[in-house]
């Protein structure tokens, strides 16, 4: 018996959990691209898949909206693959083993892949149906977003001829997203010259931090273990005698570094330790309660090390403390909302260099263009250089829109209740897509995924059935 047979809306969740057998991580999903094929052939329904995977299924319109605007409804095949600690699942050939606890899909010991199997299973449903109303549709089912958007990058939009866009890979239901923030990776590398020093050895480390995502938590002003021991340092160089070793800290570009450590020769070793523990001291204040894990942990040995020359030395401090680091911006639209940030997500040391790698994002493409000129300033100044790379557009909030209140009333109709129109200071397909047909209208949204991403992900039932009629909603509206 299959495990989801029983809730509703029935086809939604009978399609999710055929989905849910077949295997979908990012850069592996040819076997769900082909599954999505086969879905169509099926149906005899049109079809195009692309050498990126990307699958295009088209629908004639129902009667009396066969001339109708076709609408475009699109999410992506993939998911992340994250398992618990100990768990022998094998992503590329395991289907999901999916169970229901408190009004949740989840899944055992892995995440669920809500995000964003529950976009293909609201479509198909729709593709699978004879008695929705709706217009024509254009289902595109992309490849590979979860890393880079590359099947959005890669889709020909010349086969698309509908403007409205709906698309499903919202997490939390009532939000109804109309931009999202475009993004580049900018990475700024310092040449640096060495010098055989010989005395204290001392290594920092800034650790405790929460971290978090750069986009949807950097108003939050988390502590960045990054910038954090850039103010160390140049404390430490203004205070005493100092020269850098190394300096390496962050995990993830797009990440707010949660812990970083310097290595540096002290020549007044008691001096230097009453700095650092000074500072350790005021940060804590100055985070009060927000960073109650953050430290500074200290620890010296005598040696010879190959450390960078002062020069070298105070221009890596330059860039790690007088670098723009955090929110630049707000949006003019919609009060509150991020519209330009920046993170330094890694710091990496080698023989010759040391690279400093920044996430830059804004809804508005030009002041992404201007953080970036201001990174090639930096690097001139430094006598280093400067690389982008990954950089995709912003989906830039527009005041006019047919769909948008189009959805928020239709959220208002099955639920009683106002959505609430934002954006996300993060990437979405929404940004590829747009730049590449600028007439298009686009929404995105979604039902409630708690825990996304992570192996706690679960997918609200209740929530999943009311998005059901929200679509169906909207559908029927547009005739």
């Amino acid at each position: 018996m299959a495990v989801l047979e029983q809730l509703e809306p029935k086809k939604v969740f009978q399609i999710f959990e055929e989905l849910s057998s077949v295997p979908r991580g990012t850069f592996y999903d040819e076997k769900v691209s082909n599954w999505c094929v086969e879905f169509a052939k099926n149906r005899n329904l049109e079809y195009i898949q692309d050498e990126a995977g990307n699958v295009i299924i088209k629908k004639p319109g129902t009667p009396g909206y066969e001339h109708s605007e076709p609408v475009i409804i699109q999410g992506h095949m993939d998911m992340v693959c994250e398992k618990e600690e100990g768990s022998d699942h094998n992503f590329e050939t395991d289907p999901l083993e999916l169970y229901i606890e408190d009004g949740y899909v989840k899944a055992k010991g892995t995440t669920l892949g809500g995000d964003d199997g529950i976009a293909i299973a609201y479509a198909f449903a729709i593709l699978d149906s004879d008695d929705i109303p709706h217009p024509p549709l254009e289902v595109i089912i992309t490849t590979d977003e979860e890393i880079g958007m590359g099947g959005a990058n890669a889709l020909d939009l010349s086969h698309i001829q509908g403007n409205i866009l709906l698309n499903i890979d919202g997490e939390e239901e009532g939000i109804i997203l109309a931009g999202c923030a475009g993004g580049v990776l900018e990475t700024l590398t310092i040449p640096v010259t060495r010098e055989k020093v010989s005395g204290s050895v001392m290594a920092i480390k800034v650790k405790g931090l929460r971290g978090g995502h750069s986009g949807s938590q950097i108003h939050e002003q988390r502590g960045n273990a990054n910038k954090i021991l850039g103010r160390i340092l140049n404390h430490l160089d203004q205070g005493t005698d100092i020269q850098i070793v190394s300096v390496n800290g962050g995990s993830k570009d797009n990440v707010i570094a949660g812990s970083s450590e310097a290595v540096i020769m002290a020549k007044d070793l008691e001096k230097a330790k009453a700095i650092v523990n000074g500072m350790e001291a005021d940060i804590k204040s100055e985070f009060s309660s927000d960073e109650p894990n953050f430290q500074v942990p200290v620890s010296v040995a005598e040696g010879t090390e190959h450390a960078l020359s002062k020069e070298a030395t105070r221009k890596v401090i330059f860039a790690m403390v007088g670098t723009p680091y955090g929110v630049q911006g707000f949006s003019r639209d919609l009060p509150g909302i991020v519209e330009t940030s920046l993170n330094l997500g890694i710091i990496r040391t080698d023989e010759e260099s040391i690279a400093l790698m920044y996430y830059l994002r804004s809804s508005v493409n030009s002041q992404l263009q201007e953080l970036k000129s201001i990174f090639q300033m930096w690097a001139e100044r430094l006598g280093g250089s400067h690389e982008e790379s990954g950089e995709y557009p912003a989906w830039m909030y527009q005041k006019e829109s047919k769909i948008r209140p189009l959805m928020a009333e239709a959220y208002k109709e099955v639920t009683g209740k106002d959505a609430v129109i934002s954006t996300v200071h993060a990437g979405l397909e929404c940004g590829l897509l747009s730049a590449k047909k600028p007439t298009l209208d686009c929404v995105s949204f979604g039902p409630d995924i708690p825990d996304v991403h992570s192996v706690k992900e679960r997918l609200d039932i209740a929530s999943t059935a009311r998005v059901w009629e929200m679509i169906k909603n909207v559908l029927a509206k547009l005739k």
